[in-house]
């Protein structure tokens, strides 16, 4: 970072004025820490580590000298380090090592390594690294990519000729795996399992990965290889144990960063209150979304190079219009120089956004975490993050992109009017003291173990032999698919007996159908995809459409055939849509008392449909309308986190009928706000229902359920951490200096009933007397008959 962009002096500009002093509710300085060196392990090639001389590494930082020497041994790892720490040469270095050794084979593909990572644009930009590092070596060591962006004669090179080949899961399930037969010598001689970003591998997607895994693991064994693992992850909890629940197999994990960083500037900035009165007249702050910005077109206008960070891929297109325009009106050459970036475009677009980042011909992007996973985009000065990513493990993934070169480097959170955003920036101890989160996956679900023992039958028909491989679920999934057909008993195996392909029973990322193509219904031109489980909510008639800085209105949603046409249009308005939901309980596998009510935790069925949409002003987030919608109901089996409170207990909280429905569905939003602090998920990746009288606990109730088919492991969490999470949500709302309720403590974006009725002080003293009969925590993990 150039002198005149000391990131003090750059978040100084951008708070210049007293309006604007006043939304940094928190200025963290990290201070810039120097590095500790290590030697490289013997067994290291000699040529390898000639070739990290020549790419300016002297001597390695002490972790990544302990990276190579865990895997040398055979060991699988996982480096738990900060951004720009080296985590790809701590990995590299000895998987280039080994195959070198391994080029000596008269085949030249002695050894083969298998890098995987969650994203096409970090498998692209992994491949001109290794290119980069082993230039040096000559032919010996092959990179290739195999995603679904590589055409066929590509493919067809790496599988015959590559020894270091770079995909995706998605691809390891659908292309790699089902035609093992034909990547036969590259499994036969596989040596290491790279994978990336693997705190990435959470939730129903992580569980999904997990047992794409053991069926590579299976594979393997097969062709009589054993491969190590080697994992990379942002900082995390236990980052040890969350890989061995990823691959199965035993993780040493190694944690202390001895690499360098410069000076870090993190501010925590809150966007005013505006004039307007919101849903039941509750006051409204100015969207996260336009403050971001504001605060990007200041930045471009400094000559700061700086990616914005967003939730969502419409936030990503509006944030780039906004600050295009405002560019505009102070220099005609400055629009050009900021863009959008975000899943669904087409390759192209995507590949020529990552060059123009690279070559600085860009200045600000607004970007979807796409970019977040470790894409280099070296040369940054400022990070701005709008709204709380999720997990702090993100939060700071996404702060350590800028100052990659070892300077300082500026970060901005951006709060969201939401009750987690809120809690953060007036609790800054908790972004800034708490340790990051554990990784929640299960890779145990039936919903996800099913579809890939079908596949698994269908690479090689199982025997009892993979139970131990499978995990504990095994003989009831088993059982399950044999009833159903999908799998036939012949002797003693398994085998799939259906002509079509078993790996398309899933979609690993959760997405619960083939995605529905956006298509531009005047020219019949293909503008992106949206996943199936999201198009009821963004794609439906009415909804507005952003894609590359143009704004499109949806004229029809075809849901069999999974395609929406949209016309350009111009709006003056967003949308969003409104649902309604109701749980009923299946199974409860685990409950405790608290006081005369109950904590429980168990299979849930929730219906949802889609009802309406709300039309919204972008800049202030006023409501201009809502108009009904006729789209079938959806049913969803999930995991649940349930309590229930007494006749007892709701007098104790002055609780009279007329207020009881307010307050638990105040309890609700509130709590729903503020799990991602106890657990890797999101606000979005689950849902919430508080009924007054419900029929299956016949007492007042509220639900906080998993958004995914079988559950990933949030709710569960919830359960286990229950005191400390509703503790913060009590917290959380007694801190909001509202009076009746708004976004920032009650009030929940995505709610089917117009947030009516919320009841904040009924909330409080509801939440109050529950917590005053708490166990204290740990004593959660009760069993059904506790």
């Amino acid at each position: 970072m150039a002198t005149t962009h000391h990131p003090q002096t750059v978040l100084d500009r951008l708070a210049a004025g007293a309006d604007r002093t006043a939304r940094i509710t928190h200025t963290e300085h990290v201070p810039s820490r120097s590095g500790c060196h290590a030697d490289w392990p013997d067994q290291v090639h000699e040529d390898v580590v000639e070739a990290a001389r020549q790419a300016g590494v002297e001597r390695p930082w002490q972790h990544q000298a302990q990276v190579a020497a865990h895997a040398l041994r055979g060991e699988s790892t996982v480096v738990a380090t900060g951004t720009a720490s080296g985590k790809t040469l701590a990995y590299l270095v000895p998987t280039l090592s080994t195959l070198l050794d391994g080029a000596a084979a008269p085949n030249g593909r002695g050894a083969t390594a298998l890098y995987l990572a969650p994203t096409k644009a970090l498998a692209a930009d992994q491949r001109s690294a290794v290119a980069r590092l082993a230039a040096p070596l000559g032919g010996a060591v092959r990179p290739a990519v195999h995603d679904g962006d590589t055409p066929p004669e590509e493919r067809e090179w790496a599988r015959l000729y590559a020894n270091y080949l770079l995909t995706n899961p998605d691809m390891l399930h659908r292309s790699i795996l089902p035609a093992h037969t034909r990547w036969s010598s590259f499994l036969r001689a596989l040596r290491y399992v790279v994978v990336d970003e693997c705190h990435t591998y959470r939730g129903v997607f992580g569980s999904h990965v997990a047992q794409v895994l053991r069926r590579l693991r299976r594979l393997s064994t097969r062709y009589g290889a054993d491969p190590v693992f080697l994992l990379a992850s942002a900082t995390s909890a236990d980052p040890a144990e969350a890989a061995t629940r990823l691959t199965g197999l035993p993780v040493t994990a190694v944690t202390e960063d001895a690499s360098p960083r410069g000076e870090l500037v993190f501010a925590l900035w809150e966007p005013p209150l505006t004039d307007l009165a919101g849903e039941r007249g509750a006051p409204v702050r100015r969207t996260a979304t336009a403050e971001t910005a504001d605060l990007l077109t200041d930045l471009a206008v400094q000559g700061v190079r700086t990616v914005a960070f967003v939730r969502s891929r419409r936030a990503a297109e509006l944030i780039s219009l906004i600050a295009r325009e405002k560019l505009g009106q102070v220099d005609r050459s400055l629009p050009d120089r900021v863009a959008a970036y975000r899943g669904g475009y087409l390759p192209e677009e995507r590949r020529g956004l990552e060059r123009a980042l690279h070559s600085g011909e860009l200045l600000g992007l607004a970007a979807t975490s796409a970019l977040e996973l470790g894409v280099d985009v070296a040369g940054l000065d400022a990070v701005l993050i709008t709204g709380f990513p999720g997990t702090r493990a993100s939060l700071w993934q996404q702060a350590g992109r800028a100052g990659r070169t070892g300077h300082g480097a500026l970060a901005v959170l951006v709060a969201r009017d939401d009750p987690l955003d809120t809690y953060l920036v007036h609790h800054p101890d908790s972004v800034f003291r708490h340790p990051v989160e554990s990784t929640v996956l299960d890779p145990d679900n039936p919903y996800v173990l099913a579809p890939h023992l079908c596949a698994a039958a269908a690479e090689r028909p199982l025997t009892r032999e993979d139970a131990d491989l499978f995990g504990p679920g095994f003989d009831e999934v088993l059982a399950g698919l044999e009833k159903q057909r999908l799998l036939r008993r012949r002797g003693s195996a398994w085998y799939w007996t259906r002509r079509d392909r078993a790996a398309e029973l899933t979609d690993i990322r959760g997405s619960g159908g083939r995605p529905v193509q956006v298509v531009e219904e005047a020219t019949g031109r293909l503008l992106g995809t949206v996943d199936a489980e999201a198009a009821h909510s963004t794609v439906h008639e009415g909804a507005v459409h952003l894609h590359q800085g143009r704004t499109h209105v949806v004229r029809s949603l075809d849901l069999e055939d999974a395609v929406a046409l949209v016309e350009e249009a111009s709006p003056p308005w967003t949308t969003m849509a409104r649902d309604t939901t109701s749980v009923s309980v299946l199974e409860t596998d685990a409950e405790v008392p608290w006081g005369d009510g109950r904590l429980h935790f168990g299979s849930v069925e929730v219906t949802n449909q889609v009802v309406s949409y709300l039309r919204r002003r972008p800049i202030t987030g006023e409501i201009l309308g809502e108009t009904k919608l006729d789209l079938p109901p959806r049913t969803l089996r999930t995991r649940a986190v349930w309590w229930t409170v007494t006749e007892d207990q709701l007098e104790a909280a002055r609780l009279d009928p007329k207020v009881l429905p307010g307050a638990l569905h105040a309890a609700e939003h509130a709590s729903i706000g503020l799990l991602p602090l106890f657990a890797t998920c999101d606000r979005w990746d689950i849902g919430g229902v508080s009924v007054p009288l419900h029929p299956d606990t016949l007492l007042p109730t509220v639900f906080v359920y998993d958004g995914h088919p079988g559950g990933a492991g949030f709710a569960e969490r919830a359960f286990r951490t229950a005191r400390a999470w509703l503790t913060a949500t009590r917290d959380a709302v007694v801190a909001c200096e509202c009076a009746a309720g708004c976004p920032s403590c009650i009030q929940s974006p995505k709610c089917g009933n117009g947030n009516d009725p919320l009841h904040k002080a009924g909330a409080v003293r509801l939440l109050g007397t529950l917590l005053a009969a708490a166990p204290e925590e740990g004593a959660e993990t009760g069993s059904a008959d506790s």
